[in-house]
This record gives structure tokens, C-alpha cells and sequence, in this order.
């Protein structure tokens, strides 16, 4: 039964591809057009413009809130569904802090929480086709970069003072080599904002930018397009669990940060 069905499914297939096949062979979807920011009204884009980076975004906010909020709101002994994912992600993101930053970082869980929630939404979100990804634009990663960056900063220096300057100071290093070590340090310690960014942009974009190549060369091979659809099928696979794999790296380097920032000792 199951092999009639992969038979029939390939035909339907070449046979679809032979009918709409195109008259010319051309690369028809091109792939970094999904990331053009455009305005919702108008042709025009200023600073107060909603862009369809603005409704992506909302919607991703509002997602979270979906599931966080109204999703537990019965807070039932039994949980349902949209409960038990709800409570899973709290426990989860919970425990990461607590083992990461230690008992000290849990009162920053709800940031953490926030910033996990909102990433892993959008990156989701962004996997529905027709949708725009934002976490694939640097402009949104590097923001949320940034105030883990700042806060981080500000928090270690308001909770240790001077002592926050041991963080660059490798005391168990030679004397010698030590002003060298910070210098290291000092300029590794600054890089963070960019890499941390950059880690979750480039890893979206390209996923999203290979699925487009991909969907170029389904349309333009005609009777053979089965071939890049299923590499679709594969690459779309990896990409779900990418969402899921960059939201975590991001969340988990911010609590390795948090922790720097509570105990800068080497």
C-alpha cells in the first residue's frame, strides 16, 4: 500500500511538472528578496513607518503572550496542551539560569525568559511560508545583542566595582603573560555583542536563503522538480530544528554573560 502511494505521489508529481513546466529555464524566486524590508501603507519608509519587520514582530510578541499568558491562564491541574508546552519552556529556561548563572542569576530569569520567548517565536513564525523572518536582520539581532551587552556590563561593574575589571585579569597565568591575556580579553569581551548577534542573523538567513534556492530550482526544472522538493522537505526539517537550536544558543551565552557578570573572578 505504502509503495502505491510513493508511486502514484511521484507520478502526480512528473506529471504536474510537465504541464506547468516553463517555457524557459530560469532561476524564478530569488532568494534574498524575502529579506527586503517594506513599509505596510505607502512606498516610503521613515523611523515611524510600519514595515513588515514591525508586524512580524508584533506578532511574535503576541504569539508569546498567546501561549504564556491565556495559554496557562486556567492553570489547571491537569494541563492541557498549550499549558504543558507553557509550563516546559518555563522549566526549562528556569533551570538553564539557575545551572549557568547560579541562584544569584535567577532573579534575571524573567529577561531570559523574555528574550528565549520572543526568539523562538519569531524564528517559528518565520518558517511559515509567506511570512517574514526578523531575527534574520541584523538590525534586530544586534538590538537584543546590545542590551545583553549593556546590562551585563552595568550589572557587573554596580555589583563588584573595580573587581569587575578582574574578569580580564587571568591571575593564574604567568606574571609576564598577564597584561597581554587582558589585552586579549578586553578586546574578546567587546567582540561578544558581535558575534552574538551576527550567530543568530547569519545562521536564519542562510536556512531561509537555501529553501528559496532551492524552490528557484523546483520551478525552473519542470518534470524533475521532485528533486529539489524533497531536498525542500529536508532543508525546511533542519530549519525547524534550527529555530529552536539558535533561540538556545543565544539564551544559554546570555546566561554564561550574566554569570560573568555576577562572579568576573577567573
Amino acid at each position: 500500500m505504502g509503495k502505491i502511494f510513493f508511486f502514484a505521489a511521484l507520478a502526480l508529481v512528473v506529471v504536474s511538472g510537465l504541464i506547468f513546466a516553463p517555457a524557459e529555464a530560469e532561476l524564478a524566486i530569488h532568494p534574498m528578496d524575502q529579506f527586503i524590508v517594506a513599509p505596510l501603507f505607502g512606498d516610503h519608509i521613515s523611523w515611524y513607518t510600519p514595515t513588515n519587520v514591525t508586524l512580524w514582530m508584533g506578532l511574535a510578541v503576541l504569539a508569546v503572550f498567546a501561549l504564556l499568558v491565556l495559554g496557562s491562564s486556567r492553570r489547571a491541574i491537569v494541563p492541557g496542551r498549550t499549558q504543558s508546552v507553557a509550563e516546559l519552556a518555563y522549566g526549562f529556561i528556569y533551570k538553564m539560569v539557575e545551572d549557568v548563572a547560579g541562584k544569584d542569576g535567577v532573579k534575571f530569569f524573567p529577561y531570559i525568559m523574555t528574550l528565549f520567548m520572543f526568539i523562538v517565536m519569531a524564528n517559528f513564525l518565520g518558517l511559515i511560508p509567506g511570512s517574514f523572518t526578523t531575527t534574520s536582520h541584523i538590525a534586530v539581532t544586534a538590538v537584543l545583542a546590545a542590551l545583553v551587552f549593556l546590562t551585563v556590563t552595568i550589572l557587573g561593574f554596580v555589583k563588584n566595582g573595580a573587581g569587575f575589571l578582574g574578569l580580564f585579569w587571568v591571575s593564574s597565568a604567568p606574571l609576564a603573560l598577564r597584561p597581554i591575556l587582558a589585552i586579549i580579553e578586553l578586546i574578546s569581551y567587546f567582540v561578544r555583542p558581535v558575534s552574538h548577534s551576527i550567530r543568530l542573523a547569519g545562521n536564519v538567513m542562510a536556512g531561509h536563503a537555501v529553501l528559496k534556492v532551492f524552490a528557484g530550482f523546483a520551478a525552473a526544472l519542470g518534470m524533475f522538480s521532485f528533486l529539489p522538493i524533497f531536498a525542500i522537505t529536508a532543508v525546511y526539517a533542519l530549519e525547524v530544528l534550527v529555530a529552536f537550536i539558535q533561540a538556545y544558543v543565544f539564551t544559554i551565552l546570555t546566561c554564561v554573560y550574566l554569570k560573568d557578570a555576577l562572579h568576573p573572578s577567573h
